[in-house]
């Protein structure tokens, strides 16, 4: 199957992280842009449409995952391009800004576009009249990204820079289609906007903007004045996974290739020895599943787009991890998004479901309920706590009165604070993070109630 001619660019999502990776190619040559670290997903690309890939290009240091880029251009012979700037323990091919590369028919030109890293890159790439821009985490769709990840005490002089890049950058021809690395509902992002104006493009397959869309929406071009971007973008920043601060060390040494093999297979007693031991024996189901009958001393991390994120971003760096759940599929979608993030071989798993894995052993169960629900048993029982798992930025939009409010990943160093002699009732937006609360406050032996439910149900202050 051979790709057709002009400028092609297959995209790879990665919903799990909210990012992006694309293979550009003019139908026989290409180049790949931040690929991730299972890099099966890019050879099943350049297989399909027999392409030879000449260069892989980042366009920063990422922070929210390990980068596929250093193998996958050792594997295929390909050079590896970062910013002649960047501070690297390997071999690279470096380039500033205004170096132009080429591969086969496409031209790529380099653009330096300083803010969500200082040595940040952007590349134009043109064949014939077609032109794209792949931003990374500079001008995404509706915003930018964040500015605060390499260091705090930066975050004022980055922003500004964000957005002298991010008006360069709209300087490019209006039907210049842009596609962004990050944006996607990744932490990278800041200060997005809800009604950005996208598309779906056929000849893409996927949403995209341009920057002729871009100059009529973005938070950076609408926004004239820095100073005030700048208040607006730091004022909206939270907090972010705390597991970003192992990717750029990682990502600088070159990260080993991934091992995606089936983990060992492990029987019921040495599942209760993992968990005596201190270690994470995480349960992938759905939590009204787990809620309903689950091995005690177990985290429930429901497998889904959310999964890795939370996981990575609360558990201690470096506890053994054990996989359970009902099917090898989840285990080994567990283990492909974990080791996104450099959490390379889980310990050990098991499957079947908990009636055979859990076999033996001691299991427990709580209840769940709905806001509704909660209103009720308030009114009749006023020992009750509700704990509220949200973000910051969540709980400042509204929260329920009388409400205790703990931040999901701060939990695990704070869950002293809550009372012990009485239950408690825990809830974020939607049920998800409030799950893995519920899972860990259950682990300690207290009494808990998941509220599975979304906000718009909430009772409001």
């Amino acid at each position: 199957m051979s790709a057709p001619t002009g400028l092609q660019v297959h995209t790879i999502a990665t919903p799990s992280l909210g990012d992006r990776s694309y293979v550009v190619t003019d139908g026989t040559y290409a180049v790949v842009i931040d690929p991730q670290r299972d890099i099966d997903r890019v050879f099943d690309i350049i297989d399909t449409y027999k392409l030879t890939v000449t260069h892989v290009l980042e366009t920063h240091i990422h922070n929210d995952y390990v980068t596929g880029g250093y193998t996958l251009a050792n594997h295929l012979n390909a050079i590896y391009v970062l910013s002649a700037d960047d501070e690297m323990f390997f071999t690279y091919h470096g380039v500033r800004d205004g170096d132009t590369i080429t591969s086969g028919e496409l031209t790529i030109t380099v653009m330096h576009t300083p803010g969500h890293t200082p040595t940040h890159l952007s590349y134009l790439i043109t064949n014939g009249t077609e032109q794209a821009v792949f931003t990374g985490g500079s001008l995404l769709y509706g915003s930018v990204g964040r500015t605060d990840l390499i260091s705090r005490a930066r975050a004022e002089e980055l922003t500004r820079l964000q957005h002298a890049s991010a008006k360069r950058l709209a300087t490019l021809a209006d039907d210049t289609t842009i596609f962004p690395t990050h944006g996607f509902g990744s932490f990278c992002s800041s200060a997005a906007a809800d009604d950005t104006m996208t598309h779906t493009d056929p000849k893409y397959g996927v949403e995209i903007s341009t920057i002729g869309e871009q100059k009529q929406q973005n938070i950076a071009l609408t926004t004239a004045d820095t100073d005030e971007l700048v208040a607006l973008i730091i004022g909206g920043l939270d907090a972010y996974p705390r597991y970003y601060v192992h990717m750029a060390p990682r990502n600088r040494i070159g990260p080993a290739p991934v091992n995606l093999a089936p983990p060992l297979s492990v029987k019921p007693a040495e599942l209760a020895r993992r968990i005596h031991d201190g270690e994470w024996v995480v349960d992938l189901r759905q939590r009204r599943v787990y809620a309903k009958d689950h091995i005690t001393g177990t985290v429930n991390v429901e497998i889904g787009d959310s999964f890795t994120t939370y996981l990575a971003w609360i558990i201690p760096w470096g506890t053994p991890v054990t996989l359970i759940g009902d099917t090898e599929e989840d285990v080994a979608e567990a283990q492909r998004q974990l080791v996104r993030v450099g959490i390379d071989r889980p310990v050990a798993k098991a499957t079947g479901g908990v009636t055979r894995y859990g076999n033996g052993l001691a299991r427990d169960a709580y209840n769940v309920a709905t806001f509704a629900n909660y209103v009720t048993a308030a009114a009749n029982d006023s020992d009750i706590t509700l704990l509220d798992v949200r973000r910051h930025d969540e709980r400042n939009v509204a929260a329920v009165a009388n409400s205790v409010h703990i931040p999901m990943h701060e939990l695990d160093r704070r869950i002293t604070e809550l009372p012990d002699n009485r239950p408690i009732w825990v809830h974020c937006a939607s049920g998800f993070r409030a799950s893995i609360a519920a899972s860990l406050i259950a682990r300690l032996g207290r009494e808990v109630v998941l509220i599975d439910d979304d906000d718009t149900n909430m009772p409001r202050v």
